[in-house]
């Protein structure tokens, strides 16, 4: 199962809306997924914990070197089309 993170930098009501997007698209795309959504600050301290994490192609930077995890930046936090793309890149890497 994929364990994936939404991070936001406006906090856990903006990243609630964009997990719920995240976790329709994974879905739509056929896998197996356990999404969860978090603050930035919050976010990096959990990313070791994570396979996948989408946040703002602004906040990539803040996440690297942080474990395992793929970092996922988006434009636009809530195009699923962006989101499907980006991550069937990031899964085939």
């Amino acid at each position: 199962m994929l364990k994936v993170l939404a991070a936001c930098g406006n906090g856990m009501g903006s990243s609630l809306i964009i997990k719920m997007k995240i976790e329709k698209v994974l879905k739509g795309m056929g896998l197996q997924c356990e999404v969860h959504h978090a603050s930035v600050g919050q976010a990096k301290s959990d990313a070791r914990n994570y396979d996948l994490i989408l946040v703002s192609e602004t906040l990539v930077k803040e996440f690297t070197n942080l474990g395992k995890a793929k970092v996922v930046g988006l434009k636009n936090l809530l195009s699923e089309e962006e989101i499907k793309t980006k991550v069937e890149k990031a899964l085939n890497q």
